[in-house]
């Protein structure tokens, strides 16, 4: 099948096979709360050279249980009830206009998960290149195909999902416009439960969509190995300090690590190749060198692909 039909437009970016890998730098919630923290983790991210740093938004009343909205929690700011914490850590509309202007100066899109309709609508308002399906919201219909209604990108992560569910979603959301990504749901997830092939799994059953990864786990071998199983797209978490306090904070990864991630994704694409097998002309000095017997055939291949004459 012809990867065009895999192929999604993110902004002024492609995604899909055949392309470089685009990498998110997910924000999250953080930040707790304070955009300087943003602002410092957009650096790292712009830094480190991600394409992308990602959100998450959502409506406090609507995405808390009511009865927990009363239930007190400790916090960095005082002991407070659990939906006055929602609202001290989610941003309103003065601090994302700020986040997009900050982006943008810094040559490095954003977007969001909405974790309701309402955050799709509050989202809206900017010009984001996808919305994101969290794991969590995957069999939330009414949040798909409000997603599905803006007629941008949509990313959905597939952790703590059926078989069944995945194609559920893909129904409501349709394929011609998203890209999945295999994820697995705990934080720090364990390498034993990553399953990284799961990504060619989610190929072979999605052929007209592009798949990505999006990782949990501490360290950067297993989402680096994700990428060369095939991933379009790669996804962790990333923060200032794992030692913040926050759920996410010790599944997530500090600046130096995000660096060295993005440099390796670089270098392990640049390794895989097109797959067809050939002689470099970097090999022919040594193969003169080394090679005490050649076939005929091997001869003319070589000298062909070197632009030279058989026998020179």
């Amino acid at each position: 099948m012809s990867t065009n039909s895999r192929i999604r437009r993110f902004g002024s970016r492609e995604v899909g096979p055949g392309r470089p890998v685009y990498v998110c730098g997910e924000i999250g919630i953080n930040h707790n709360g304070e955009l300087e923290n943003a602002f410092k983790l957009i650096d790292a991210a712009a830094e480190a050279g991600c394409d992308a740093v990602k959100f998450q938004k959502r409506t406090p009343e609507i995405c808390t249980p009511r009865d927990q909205w009363d239930i007190e929690r400790d916090t960095p700011w005082g002991r407070m009830t659990y939906i006055d914490y929602r609202h001290r850590v989610e941003f309103g509309e003065d601090e994302y206009r700020a986040i997009d202007d900050y982006c943008k100066s810094k040559n490095i899109d954003w977007f969001a998960s909405p974790w309701d309709t309402e955050a799709v609508a509050f989202l809206e308002k900017f010009d984001v290149p996808a919305h994101k399906v969290a794991s969590a919201s995957l069999t939330d219909d009414e949040l798909l195909r409000a997603l599905r209604s803006t007629g941008r990108a949509v990313i959905l992560s597939t952790g703590m999902s059926t078989p069944k569910q995945i194609r559920h979603a893909v129904e409501v959301l349709g394929s011609d416009n998203i890209l999945m990504c295999h994820a697995t749901s705990t934080y720090p997830a364990k390498a034993e439960e990553l399953n990284l092939r799961v990504i060619n799994t989610l190929e072979k059953e999605f052929p007209n969509v592009p798949i990505g990864y999006s990782g949990h786990e501490t360290g950067l071998q297993t989402t680096l190995a994700a990428v060369a199983l095939g991933a379009t797209f790669v996804e962790r978490h990333i923060t200032l300090d794992r030692a913040m306090w926050g759920s996410d904070q010790a599944a997530s990864v500090e600046p130096q690590g995000l660096t060295r991630l993005v440099r390796d994704i670089r270098t392990i694409e640049a390794s895989l190749g097109d797959g067809v097998k050939k002689v470099y002309e970097s090999e022919l000095a040594p193969m003169k060198k080394l090679r005490r017997v050649a076939g005929v055939v091997a001869e003319a291949e070589i000298a062909d692909a070197a632009g030279e004459p058989v026998g020179v």
